[in-house]
């Protein structure tokens, strides 16, 4: 099966210096391995890019990257990596590095991106990170009960958002967290 085959139109485009092969891995739901064989940088990074974003746009959203032949990553190619991160997450997808040449994982993490990618072993551990459920539910936080940073009066914030202090009437952001900045 050619890569066409899986994804229409994958290998329209070509670039000697990074051959990208793609699977289907039919253990886990929309679950694509793509061995990567080269290198990526600055000239080679938007090519990369617009392959994998066909994949995610065909419904691929939990991506296994196979790093192994892959001897050089540039922070552009590791900003690829983010981009496709971005794009599957809303999705409900996510991606998996694997075999990640010592070179290569020592870029990720001095950019301190290494803590952001689920690296695994092997692809059976890969599919099994898959077919965990990875949707747990966080407990909410709110309603919750914040101090203005400037009056200090007290709110109780019902959600995330932008609000107004009732009492000195700045904006206030609160966050996720629950932690109150002003604007």
């Amino acid at each position: 099966m050619s890569n066409n085959d899986i994804v229409p139109g994958f290998d329209d485009e070509k670039d000697d210096s990074l051959k990208i092969k793609i699977d289907k891995v039919d253990e886990a739901p929309r679950c694509l391995l793509l061995t990567l064989t080269g290198y990526i940088d600055t000239y080679n990074s938007n090519f990369f890019q617009k392959r994998v974003q066909r994949a995610i746009e065909s419904g691929f959203v939990r991506l296994i990257f196979n790093c192994g032949g892959l001897n050089y990553v540039s922070s552009t190619g590791i900003g690829s990596f983010t981009s496709f991160l971005k794009a599957v997450k809303p999705r409900g997808g996510d991606l998996v590095l694997l075999d990640i040449q010592p070179k290569v994982y020592e870029v990720f993490q001095l950019l301190g991106f290494s803590q952001f990618f689920n690296i695994r072993d092997n692809i059976e551990e890969s599919v099994h990170f898959f077919n965990t459920d990875q949707t747990v539910e966080k407990p909410s936080i709110f309603p919750k009960v914040v101090s203005c940073p400037i009056c200090y009066k007290k709110l109780k914030a019902v959600k995330p958002g932008r609000f107004r202090c009732s009492e000195c009437k700045s904006i206030l952001a609160i966050d996720e967290a629950g932690q109150v900045l002003l604007g």
